[in-house]
């Protein structure tokens, strides 16, 4: 290893630790737990012991990148930034992409962690700034403000809109629910404003 690749580039630590918890991420979804120190510093081009001048040990570097993975923030400004002068059908297009993105991206990590050791729970998975009650609520709103003023064109309530477009694209995005066919969001969305009923067919009224 030269010089130059064993010297860390300098930066501030917390943009350091950030560094770290964005290589570690994919080799955790690769490797699950088994993934070595010597893997993410390789990853993040920096020397090992770099790794433990930002955490005290490995594990606690696992907990910083499972928060950064489970943290819905960038999901919720993405949904705040859905275009809502477009259509309400294209509106939904768009934020059920943004949940599909990331329920895809919990589903890889988790099964990366069951694979390396079935009884692992991810630190931070329970009660807490991820509870997910506390997550699904705060989807849901992010919905609702997505839907906007087109609620009145909807035949239930714009909260209950919400909860059940969310669990759709849940259950139309993960992969053993879905049966290995995941639904496109423009299926996700045609299915809930337009059913899969086919349309009724008139009969001409010819009598006098």
């Amino acid at each position: 290893m030269t010089a130059a690749r064993s010297r860390a580039r300098r930066l501030a630590p917390e943009d350091r630790r950030r560094a770290l918890v964005d290589a570690t991420l994919p080799l955790v979804r690769e490797h699950g737990l088994a993934v070595s120190t010597r893997q993410i510093a390789e990853a993040a081009g920096v020397a090992e012991g770099t790794i433990f001048r930002a955490f005290p040990d490995k594990d606690a570097l696992l907990r910083a990148t499972f928060a950064a993975a489970l943290d819905p923030a960038p999901t919720l400004r993405a949904l705040a930034d859905v275009d809502r002068s477009v259509p309400l059908r294209a509106r939904l297009v768009a934020a059920v992409t943004v949940l599909q993105q990331r329920f895809e991206e919990v589903f890889r990590l988790v099964d990366a962690l069951h694979a390396a050791n079935p009884e692992h729970c991810p630190p931070g998975s329970g009660p807490g700034p991820h509870d997910p009650r506390a997550l699904n609520a705060a989807f849901a709103d992010a919905l609702a403000e997505v839907v906007g003023p087109d609620g009145g064109a909807l035949r239930v309530p714009v909260p209950e809109f919400a909860r059940v477009l969310r669990l759709l694209t849940l259950s139309g995005t993960h992969p053993r629910l879905c049966d290995g066919q995941p639904l496109t969001a423009d299926e996700i969305v045609g299915t809930l404003l337009d059913g899969l009923a086919a349309a009724p067919t008139t009969t001409e009224d010819t009598s006098c």
